[in-house]
């Protein structure tokens, strides 16, 4: 059994852009979020899987940090069953010690374990080292609800 094209586009608006998933419940459906926050962009060493958390195979390099992309239409396009980031996200720059980067997740907590939403590999693996900061251009990090 598979979801509906409508359902998974209603669920991604719903994390994503904190947009009301109609028809569901009540009259009011399945509200968004009175203050809408952020999602959590992380990159990791290789897949973490559908069982992982955020932390699962997550990169160390020097100075990384997950970075914050806010659920609305600024920081995410939903279309159709996929949501990807709008604008470049764009990680600290690597120090000392570096890292071949290979997957992404989204997440819903900037540090420790948080739970891992979504995760993709990226189209080509990263090698980050001293100096090298990791961006993602507009569409890049893209995820599908199937």
């Amino acid at each position: 059994m598979s979801a509906s094209n409508a359902f998974e586009n209603a669920v991604l608006l719903l994390l994503f852009n904190n947009t009301d998933f109609a028809g569901i419940g009540d009259a009011a459906g399945l509200q968004n979020s009175a203050t809408a926050g952020s999602l959590y962009v992380s990159l990791h060493t290789s897949d973490p899987g559908e069982g992982g958390s955020q932390t699962t195979n997550e990169t160390g390099y020097t100075n990384y940090a997950r970075v914050a992309v806010a659920r609305s239409g600024a920081g995410w396009t939903v279309s159709g069953n996929s949501a990807s980031n709008t604008g470049a996200t764009t990680f600290p720059t690597c120090g000392v010690t570096g890292a071949t980067i290979t997957h992404f997740g989204i997440g819903t907590d900037s540090a420790g374990a948080g739970t891992l939403l979504f995760s993709a590999a990226l189209t080509s693996s990263l090698a980050v080292s001293s100096g090298i900061t990791p961006s993602f251009a507009a569409g890049q990090l893209s995820v599908t609800c199937d």
